[in-house]
């Protein structure tokens, strides 16, 4: 599972053999959550208040992003690198 970004101790990650929709997995310490890329917002799984805070407003800042990540990986290719949250 690819590393896209870790920002505040959460991992961010897509599977290259993932379904659709668009999405990607946030993973914090033992928490996990799928979050839908467009429009941003969990899929499945659970996260803290704060880490659900943090990867929801990453996740809207970083939306084009995401996507072409979602594309990159579909095709195969490394999905690119996504600045963290600062």
């Amino acid at each position: 599972m690819p590393e896209i970004s870790r920002f505040f101790g959460i991992v961010i990650a897509m599977y290259y053999d993932d379904h659709a929709p668009p999405h990607f997995h946030a993973i914090y310490g033992s928490e996990r959550a799928e979050f839908r890329i467009d429009p941003p917002g969990v899929l499945k799984g659970r996260l803290s208040p704060r880490a659900l805070a943090l990867v929801t407003e990453w996740a809207a800042l970083r939306q084009t992003e995401l996507l072409s990540a979602w594309d990159q990986r579909a095709a195969g290719q490394e999905p690119s690198k996504i600045e963290p949250l600062r």
